[in-house]
């Protein structure tokens, strides 16, 4: 018996549609969103720039063939790389996720959407420097934040009701489809070609959860986003030619995404694509860690400076229980040996351990010369998680959006503080007027790091204020990210 298979073109999947329409045609008219654009702008760009502090994550940046020159290319921020827009993608996506310090949003899929930045910002800067070259105006940096604010919308909204994580794929796939979007959308592809593009960003191999979970966790999940975003570029660029798409890349029968790749369900969503997105975003501010771990941090930081009032230490403590929520007990609720700072980034364990026992966490402590102290994993034996429902509950609903950790300290002489809760982080949108501060002071922080006291003046003269930044051409404000 055989059946007759129909080779009639079928209508682009709605999924596509919705993306696409959105993208081309939607008017970002919230002031929240823009403003917090400008803020997320500021402190993805620092937290690049604190990166090319570290050499195993400056080992991977640069041209693919050294020494190679691109006329017009995209400049690396903090760098004197100019390197064409694909490989300018993959160095600014990954300097920005490598240590786990840039933005985040947390559904039933987790992410970083300011991860799309990295091809946004290669492909405004390359377009820019080519206009120019043509007599041409630049991209302005306003540009850039309209792209943001679509990407971190397309992101997360496809992140609300979607678990990419338990079908075993990395986020990174949504990256790769927001930053193919909005990227289209800047090389000025018809609705048709941007229809192609998308589609090809599902129809793409992607990531596995692989390299952020026990026993292989490792540092590709610090330059998986850069991968992304850059294949990204690189999709958007082929589209541009006239390349075909696949329309029903989503819902055809066996061979579509969702029969390969999701376990035959479709996308569910919870809302329709405006800017609620950047609006409701998870900044960190604190401490450079996986943000489902924010709360215990500072609430270890918190019972830190209480032993110390008591004149106790971490050597005295018996037992630390985390009344924690289920994503947090599913991504970093980790025992026995680790083997990197990618793990370590990713142990609840090792992040109160540490702030208990020095009353810090930075990104330094996650290095093996602060992991080989005895006292870090001694203490990460005694601390274990424990499910708070009502914490889950809280975490997906979507006016709390809450990120919950509960600390309870036993002392060695039988003592126990009293629990020590803290529900939203201080990047939460519930937090956001004692956040912005501390925000901008990072980003200080992070200009020091790498640029003179001059070129430090100039970045702050022109990013700190919003109507002077959207008025600047890309070029401009990358020439003066460069070094």
């Amino acid at each position: 018996m055989s059946s007759t298979i129909s080779n009639e073109r079928p209508q682009p999947d709605q999924v596509l549609v919705a993306i696409v329409d959105y993208v081309l045609n939607y008017k970002i008219e919230s002031k929240v969103a823009w403003n917090t654009a400008f803020y997320c702008f500021m402190d993805t760009i620092g937290c690049g720039l604190e990166a090319l502090t570290y050499p195993a994550c400056t080992k991977l940046l640069g041209p693919v063939v050294p020494g190679t020159i691109v006329p017009n290319g995209a400049k690396v921020p903090g760098t004197n790389y100019q390197l064409d827009p694909i490989q300018a993608a993959f160095n600014i996506g990954t300097v920005i996720r490598w240590l786990d310090f840039n933005d985040t949003w947390l559904a039933a899929e987790w992410g970083h959407p300011s991860d799309n930045l990295g091809g946004i910002l290669a492909t405004a800067d390359w377009l820019s420097r080519t206009q120019i070259a043509k007599g041409e105006k630049s991209l302005k940096a306003k540009q850039v934040l309209e792209a943001m604010i679509m990407a971190h919308e397309v992101q997360g909204v496809l992140a609300l009701e979607n678990s990419f994580n338990k079908v075993g794929l990395d986020h990174v796939i949504l990256v790769k489809v927001a930053s193919t979007a909005v990227v289209g959308k800047l090389l000025g592809l018809s609705r048709d070609e941007l229809l192609n593009a998308v589609s090809l960003a599902f129809v793409d191999g992607q990531a596995l959860r692989t390299y952020r979970h026990a026993p292989n966790t490792g540092s590709r999940k610090s330059w998986a986003a850069g991968d992304a975003t850059s294949r990204a570029v690189r999709l958007a660029l082929i589209a541009k030619t006239g390349e075909m798409g696949y329309p029903s890349v989503l819902t055809a029968p066996v061979w579509g995404f969702y029969d390969v790749s999701f376990k035959g369900n479709p996308f569910k969503f919870q809302r329709d694509y405006g800017s609620y997105v950047m609006e409701n975003i998870l900044f960190k501010i604190s401490f450079p860690a996986e943000f489902h771990a924010q709360t215990a941090a500072e609430a270890a930081m918190q019972l830190y400076q209480q032993l110390k009032d008591f004149g106790k230490s971490s050597d005295d403590i018996e037992r630390v229980t985390i009344r924690t929520h289920e994503a947090a007990i599913r991504i970093i609720d980790k025992k026995g040996p680790l083997h990197n700072p990618a793990d370590r980034d990713h142990c609840i364990q090792y992040m109160v351990a540490v702030p208990l026992i020095f009353g810090r966490l930075t990104a330094e402590d996650y290095e093996n010369h602060i992991a080989l102290d005895p006292r870090i994993d001694a203490l990460r034996d005694k601390i274990f998680c424990v499910e708070d429902p009502q914490f889950t509950i809280d975490y997906h609903d979507p006016q709390k959006r809450a990120i919950s950790n509960a600390l309870t300290v036993v002392l060695k002489d039988g003592t126990v503080l009293p629990e020590l809760v803290v529900e939203y982080p201080i990047g939460h949108p519930r937090r956001r007027q004692e956040g912005i501060p501390k925000l901008i002071e990072k980003y200080k922080t992070n200009l020091a790091r790498v640029f003179s006291e001059k070129q430090q003046k100039q970045l702050l003269e022109v990013t700190l204020d919003y109507d002077t930044f959207i008025d600047l051409d890309v070029s401009e404000l990358m020439d003066l990210l460069a070094r």
